[in-house]
């Protein structure tokens, strides 16, 4: 499904050279080293914040395919991505260097929240009788409330650095939005958000946070976009979707020379800033003794996984620990484990580079089930690639399974979560259930990437017995998946 006008991705100004060497923005190399802070945590040690983001395209034995330019088909040159991202986030996209210095402008911002706490679920686990021990990296101690400012507050920077004053996204449940007008009002940016419309009409706070921060707020499909309108055309009734809501703001920003586009999870540079996540975490476990048996995390577009799993895939490869990983998707939203992995557009539209991933298809809309940050048709393409390797492993869980784990986990641990990580305390639950059965004393560990505040219409709708498991159409995704390019 693509636009009658496509707006231009190329950008002949600067080349791959220019980008990748120039001497006064070279990103460094240099062992992992860490800021000490005291923090809660296991133990009572004290926590380290990471100074350095971890590459995995380093350590993998074998390099994801490269993206491809939409109208060619022929490997992406860095430079055609400078229409919509600044030249420092093109370097980290492309680059295979194993580690990245955070800038200090960006980790003074960290210290407002991280390190972030390590807790282990003792009250949960009494509940199942597990022998099982449970521990959850909780990200909702950031002032958005998520995982997101890890990423949101290096792009803002690093745009405002390069002299942009206008950055554009899509968000789904408003969290990624949140972030980055946070993030936006710190460097002084202006931020224009395109909100899925199911999310936009159930979480109108969600909204209200993003204008709090001085973003500009559309439901999306809108009318301000040539992207948009065509959807309505289609079905003015439309809720929307995450690869409709990109496709917006990609064209506000490929058709702005004042605008840039920054992006909430999928792309290699928005996993990098995350693993700030799990390099964190490695030290909290080594601080009390601990390695984990199993690791798990929900997964939309990957960034929450990928922030959490990375590091510990690099100690696995080295030999270090042996962890298994496990994604944890919605059945409604079944990337990995139903889609195919193929070259496919990162939105409806057509207007994105072709990217290896495991997807839906670019025009699959899910169904608007309460954790839209899940709602998304394609996998980030280096967690497809892992996953493609035999790396991890991914599971789909149902809605209704996915609150009633909520429930259990805030009538315990006493946080009531977003619906997004509800998926991967669902699987935790299975898996510390799995090891009552048999015995075993596994170690657990799971991403809870955020809180659920502002998502008690879900909560409401569950209590009131109104919630329903909703499903993939075989149809619908037979629809989608013709659609994907031939490459």
């Amino acid at each position: 499904m693509a636009t009658a006008v496509r707006p231009p991705l190329l950008h002949q100004g600067s080349d791959k050279a220019s980008l990748l060497c120039k001497p006064n923005q070279r990103v460094s190399v240099r062992r992992r080293s860490f800021t000490t802070r005291a923090s809660s945590n296991p133990g009572g040690a004290n926590v380290s914040i990471p100074k350095q983001w971890y590459n995995l395209v380093a350590d993998l034995p074998v390099k994801p395919p490269p993206p491809l330019h939409p109208q060619t088909h022929q490997p992406l040159n860095p430079s055609d991505l400078a229409p919509l991202f600044p030249d420092e986030l093109i370097r980290q996209e492309v680059t295979e260097e194993r580690f990245i210095d955070i800038p200090e402008e960006v980790a003074e911002v960290y210290k407002l929240w991280r390190p972030t706490p390590l807790i282990r679920a003792r009250r949960l686990e009494k509940l199942l009788g597990t022998p099982a021990k449970i521990y959850y990296k909780y990200e909702g101690t950031s002032p958005a409330g998520s995982h997101k400012p890890n990423t949101a507050v290096p792009q803002a920077w690093y745009n405002a650095v390069a002299g942009v004053k206008n950055v554009v996204t899509e968000t789904g449940a408003g969290q990624w939005g949140s972030a980055l007008s946070f993030a936006s009002s710190l460097f002084g940016l202006n931020c224009e958000v395109w909100q899925v419309r199911a999310s936009y009409d159930q979480k109108p706070y969600r909204r209200l946070m993003m204008e709090t921060w001085g973003a500009r707020v559309h439901p999306s499909p809108s009318s301000v976009t040539e992207s948009g309108r065509k959807i309505l055309e289609g079905d003015p009734a439309s809720p929307g979707s995450l690869g409709i809501a990109i496709s917006e703001a990609v064209e506000v920003a490929a058709t702005s020379a004042d605008t840039k586009y920054c992006l909430g999870s999928v792309l290699n540079h928005v996993l990098l800033h995350q693993t700030v996540i799990g390099e964190e975490c490695l030290e909290q476990l080594a601080a009390i003794g601990d390695a984990p048996d199993v690791v798990i995390g929900c997964t939309g577009g990957g960034s929450n996984f990928g922030g959490l799993v990375f590091p510990f895939m690099r100690e696995k490869l080295a030999g270090r620990m042996s962890p298994a990983f496990k994604a944890v998707e919605p059945a409604a939203c079944p990337t990995l484990t139903k889609g195919v992995y193929a070259y496919d557009f990162g939105d409806t539209a057509g207007l994105t580079p072709l990217m290896k991933m495991h997807t839906l298809g670019h025009g699959f809309v899910p169904d608007p089930i309460h954790a839209g940050g899940l709602r998304y048709h394609g996998m980030a393409p280096l967690i497809s690639h892992v996953y493609e390797l035999g790396f991890m492993e991914a599971i789909a869980i149902q809605q209704t399974e996915c609150f009633d784990a909520a429930l259990k986990f805030a009538r315990t641990e006493g946080i009531i979560p977003a619906p997004e990580p509800t998926h991967a305390i669902a699987a935790a639950i299975r898996e510390a259930l799995e090891c009552k059965r048999t015995g075993e004393k596994k170690v657990i560990l799971m991403a809870m990437c955020g809180h659920g505040h502002f998502d008690l219409a879900s909560y409401e709708k569950y209590l009131r017995g109104d919630m329903v498991d909703l499903s993939h159409s075989d149809e619908k995704l037979r629809e989608a998946l013709a659609a994907v390019p031939k490459v």
